[in-house]
């Protein structure tokens, strides 16, 4: 007996050019889609793919490496640089803590002038800067000199987050974000998983002329730093007009959705004194950012698997453009992690408490920044919205520094309780932000049914009946 797919395939072979053409419109048409928009969609995809080889990437390195050289200070303090400069006290703490004071204060006036600074000036020069500081700190030799290089770190590593996610922003779709965003907490997971391996092997080199270990370890991750900042000069394009990687049908692309992201979220990018206002009165900045602070708490080891999570969970979220449950459904399961912590309980069950928070932990400090800057119009008041998001996050910075404290060891019961609080704050604080999204969608549905229309010199924003939330 002849084989039916066989069969099929002879009869599509004998098919006239006419015939191939007249089938494929009706499988089109079955689909409520044209041959035009199907090999549009398709070209876009194309394109999205390739944002994602050499856009992506960039920005997850760069994540990556700020985590690692912020992170040094814990691996040199249990390889003698305690001890080598003279650390007395909280001092150690100290050093931590100040590093994000200058975080906070770096962060809001960065989202709202790098855009008009550009950002493939911006981030390579903070780059080089960090870098510069990161090396320099292998030359301290008292706490002066430590607190000072920590000062330094915080402000420029504070200019790079919002640079990274408003940069991502002018590139991918607001129903792509949530995935590509979660592309550089996974990186910082990535740095979780393997800086302590680097440092090891860093921290091997002690003796090494003359030098202790932890010395090494700055010198050497800051000269890579440094590095990686002169690629930057390359690998970020000022625009899709001018990007390297794209040719004229990507560019062609390209400015078609700049055109429907600026009909639907309105303004020319740059941060006016309206913008901040607009940011600073609406309510979901604060609330965001407040649950913001209390979902900092959550980064804690077994970070590939809150990567891994973390990726599914904001495919998940892209795809079917739901915020606010893959939320609400992990953050219980780091509850109950954080509570099995302060019990009193084997180290065995203390260490699946760690999975168990990990599964929360990446996914809701990623998607509750996501969330805000997709429902946020014009760029103007996403940029001071993620501005006031991104300075608050960092407070739980300074406070961890001090709640987290050497003397707690190996406990550390304060820390995590008030992780534990903050996660079920979190928790009860994105019910409230999606009955704010949701009684705004029931005003603009009324408005729309009124037959709403904008008054002249109005400027468009997301509270605009057209903008639509995503919740």
């Amino acid at each position: 007996m002849a084989d039916p797919g066989t069969k099929d395939h002879r009869d599509v072979v004998s098919l006239t050019d006419d015939e191939k053409e007249k089938r494929v419109h009706r499988e089109y048409l079955t689909q409520d889609e044209s041959p035009a928009e199907m090999e549009a969609r398709m070209k876009e995809a194309a394109l999205v793919r390739k944002l994602d080889m050499f856009i992506a990437p960039v920005m997850m390195l760069l994540m990556l490496i700020s985590y690692l050289d912020r992170g040094n200070i814990g691996f040199a303090a249990t390889q003698g640089m305690t001890e080598d400069i003279n650390l007395k006290g909280t001092e150690l703490n100290t050093a931590v803590s100040v590093f994000y004071i200058f975080y906070i204060l770096a962060e809001f006036p960065t989202s709202i002038v790098v855009k008009r600074l550009q950002f493939n000036r911006v981030i390579p020069t903070i780059t080089f800067c960090w870098g510069l500081v990161c090396m320099c700190t292998g030359f301290v030799q008292s706490f002066g000199g430590l607190v000072t290089t920590r000062i330094f770190l915080g402000f420029f590593e504070g200019c790079l987050f919002p640079s990274m996610t408003l940069f991502l922003c002018n590139w991918y779709t607001r129903e792509e974000l949530g995935i590509r965003v979660a592309y550089l907490f996974i990186a910082s997971a990535l740095s979780g998983a393997f800086g302590g391996l680097i440092a090891l092997g860093v921290l091997y080199m002690d003796g090494v002329n003359g030098w202790e270990g932890w010395r090494w370890l700055y010198v050497i991750e800051g000269l890579l730093t440094i590095v990686w900042a002169f690629c930057c000069i390359f690998l970020v394009p000022k625009s899709y007009e001018t990007a390297y990687f794209l040719n004229a049908d990507d560019k062609a692309i390209m400015r078609l959705r700049a055109e429907r992201a600026e009909a639907y979220s309105g303004g020319s990018g740059h941060v006016s004194k309206a913008d901040i206002i607009e940011a600073a009165k609406d309510i979901k900045s604060w609330v965001h950012g407040c649950i913001q602070i209390a979902a900092q708490y959550l980064v804690v080891p077994v970070n590939l698997w809150g990567a891994f999570v973390y990726a599914v969970g904001a495919y998940l979220s892209d795809r079917y453009q739901s915020r606010f449950w893959p939320m609400v459904l992990c953050a219980p399961i780091g509850i109950v992690g954080y509570t099995i912590l302060i019990a009193p309980v084997s180290a065995g069950i203390l260490y699946f408490a760690t999975y168990l928070i990990a599964t929360a932990c990446f996914l809701c400090t990623g998607s509750n920044i996501t969330w805000l800057s997709v429902n946020n119009a014009p760029d103007g008041k996403r940029a001071a919205s993620m501005g006031i998001l991104l300075t608050l996050t960092n407070i739980g910075g300074v406070v961890s520094g001090q709640i987290y404290y050497t003397g707690a060891a190996p406990r550390y019961v304060l820390g995590h309780a008030w992780s534990l609080g903050c996660l079920v704050f979190a928790w009860c604080g994105w019910w409230v932000v999606r009955a704010i999204y949701r009684r705004r969608e029931r005003e603009k549905d009324a408005l729309l049914a009124e037959g709403y229309m904008r008054p002249e010199g109005r400027m468009y924003t997301d509270r605009e009946p057209d903008f639509r939330y995503q919740i």
